[in-house]
């Protein structure tokens, strides 16, 4: 048995998908869910084989919640935005139903899945997930069992921590399983410059900057943070701040 979940906020739209269903009686709804929170919490329960997802919902959109899968399940998108359908694909989902579609492009869509059983991976989902509008405005992360949204501009720097990326802000730091690659694309460079291997910052936050050793610059923020400024990064930085 396929175990699959529906995660729309449209409840015609999981409707359909249900009724579609009915003449696949090898794959199994063992959830439904409103957004990306519920869902979240229904593939952490359930572990199912294929999701039905839609993009663009309240609170966090399908790519999001995707970030915060452990093991992310076969895919198949489920939208009225066209636009979204490279991106969708850039993840290597199985497939990309644009709504309203119907039962033989549904069909076709199982198919696909049955033939192969794709997953998505992390490194695939990072392409996409940059080209969301909402992914420049925000960052999504799972703390304590939570998830917390955290607004650009409320970060102060990024710093680079093993197979994660400290996001720095006015509550404290949290960790996100992403590269400062991925966050040096993703994030406005006017407003945040990677001025050293391991540190991205937010501009807005220096206060001064000093003079340190063999060329290279502390830059001194707003909570007090001591950052280092490379050689490389202290040419991008003066740029920026027209010094």
């Amino acid at each position: 048995m396929i175990k699959t979940i529906l995660i729309d906020d449209e409840p015609l739209a999981r409707e359909l998908v249900r009724e579609y269903l009915q003449s696949h009686p090898q794959i199994s709804i063992v959830a439904e869910c409103n957004d990306g929170f519920e869902g979240l919490k229904a593939i952490q329960q359930h572990q199912p084989d294929l999701l039905f997802l839609d993009i663009q919902m309240p609170k966090i959109n399908g790519f999001e919640m995707l970030e915060l899968v452990d093991r992310i399940p076969n895919v198949i998108f489920t939208t009225a935005f066209e636009e979204y359908a490279i991106r969708a694909f850039e993840v290597n989902a199985v497939d990309y139903l644009l709504k309203p579609f119907s039962r033989e492009r549904f069909d076709k869509a199982l198919q696909k899945m049955l033939e192969r059983r794709t997953e998505v991976t992390p490194e695939l989902l990072d392409t996409a997930a940059r080209e969301m509008p909402m992914q420049h405005n925000r960052v999504v992360v799972k703390t304590g069992g939570k998830i917390k949204i955290i607004p650009v501009q409320d970060i102060h720097y990024l710093e680079a921590a093993d197979d994660y990326v400290k996001i720095v802000t006015q509550e404290g730091p949290f960790l996100k399983n992403k590269t400062m690659t991925f966050f040096e694309k993703m994030l406005d460079p006017q407003q945040f410059i990677r001025v050293h291997r391991s540190y991205i910052l937010n501009v807005s936050q220096i206060t001064r900057l000093e003079p340190y050793e063999k060329e290279s610059y502390l830059a001194i923020l707003r909570d007090g943070s001591k950052i280092l400024v490379s050689k490389t990064g202290y040419p991008k930085l003066k740029e920026v701040l027209g010094l």
